[in-house]
């Protein structure tokens, strides 16, 4: 939904919901490290399997190896954020979610695009994307800013949720 539509949730704000937003930078790194060490032992079985293929194949097989990083990166985004829990291995271990603000489904193909733009963002200018964060209220990134997402620590998340609904149906 959208911010300014009334029926429904708003964005959290820092101000109103801190726990939302506690340590969520730090979290974020350190979930992106342990999403590196997954990707990178995925890596490794899948670069194992196509060199076995490639041998199989007299050779043929190992024009597939150039394909193992950028398709394991997609296949894991797509898979963990386009999942229902709506993060990664490593986001799930640091208690974060990532959110969609402009109101539309994160699905697989949104999951898709917030990875490919982070790993964009990431490769031009990661300490500039940490610093962006840092001046940010909602400690956004670059690629949560052009993708419309949030990212917020997901058990307080859903007590701010279940409170906020409460409240809406009190309302009424």
């Amino acid at each position: 939904m959208h911010q300014t539509d009334t029926t429904g949730p708003t964005l959290p704000d820092p101000k109103t919901a801190p726990a939302l937003f506690e340590g969520v930078l730090t979290r974020r790194v350190m979930a992106f490290f342990i999403d590196l060490f997954v990707m990178g032992l995925m890596i490794l079985a899948f670069a194992f399997v196509g060199l076995i293929v490639g041998f199989v194949t007299f050779g043929l097989g190992w024009l597939a190896l150039m394909f193992v990083v950028p398709a394991t990166i997609v296949l894991y985004y797509g898979a963990t954020l386009g999942s229902p829990k709506r993060a990664t291995l490593g986001m799930q271990a640091m208690d974060i979610v990532l959110t969609p603000t402009r109101g539309q489904p994160l699905d697989g193909w949104m999951a898709f695009v917030h990875a490919g733009v982070f790993w964009v963002t990431t490769w031009i200018s990661w300490p500039l994307s940490l610093l962006f964060a840092l001046f940010t209220p909602r400690r956004q990134m670059i690629h949560d800013l052009i993708t419309g997402t949030l990212m917020v620590r997901r058990s307080p998340m859903e007590r701010h949720w279940r409170d906020h609904s409460a409240r809406a149906n009190q309302a009424y």
